[in-house]
């Protein structure tokens, strides 16, 4: 009697919590991306959403990344391989985009404004880890460049453009976007 009890219980339970009835499916929240900081770092106390990844070289969720600067390491594989970029400026306010070509480690003054911004490091292959910031081949699968943006004498902008991902860490500016297109290489 209390095997039969206790199978009648399970039953019960089961289709009452709506493990074996028809329910309707419940629907789940979309994941919202952590807070960041410039660098690509999480911001403290931030954490990934269970099951979302960040896209490629990026890390992942839990890493223990240390506070102040990551090293940029641009491996031999990559030095001198690589001559410039291709920066995209739009004009917010007329819609109008502009390509610029600007040489690694040089400054591009944005017409008709007083913006200016200071290209670096190329990598073709973003990677970043809990220390360093690197690039895991010379094959553009996922470019990125260091730009400082400097709206007269201030800095306004540090940190990294995607091309592949140009909303992860964009520059922000009421009147103008800022986007990587490509790298070009040397020769």
């Amino acid at each position: 009697m209390k095997k039969f009890l206790a199978i009648g219980m399970g039953v019960l339970l089961t289709f009452s919590l709506g493990i074996g009835g028809c329910k309707k499916k419940e629907q789940q929240p979309v994941p919202q991306a952590p807070q960041m900081m410039p660098g690509g770092q999480m911001a403290p106390g931030a954490q990934m959403p269970p099951g979302a990844q960040m896209p490629p070289g990026h890390g992942g969720a839990g890493m223990n990344v240390p506070k102040g600067e990551l090293s940029i390491a641009v491996p031999d594989s990559v030095k001198g391989k690589w001559a410039a970029v291709k920066l995209v400026v739009e004009d917010k306010t007329t819609k109008k985009k502009q390509e610029y070509t600007v040489n690694l480690n040089s400054e591009l003054k944005i017409p008709n404004s007083n913006l200016k911004v200071a290209v670096g490091d190329f990598l073709p292959e973003f990677r970043m880890d809990a220390q360093t910031i690197t690039s895991a081949s010379n094959e553009p699968n996922n470019p990125a460049v260091r730009v400082k943006v400097f709206e007269g004498d201030k800095e306004i902008f540090k940190g990294w453009l995607y091309s592949k991902f140009p909303t992860i860490h964009p520059f922000e500016h009421p009147k103008y976007g800022l986007a990587l297109k490509e790298g070009v290489k040397k020769g």
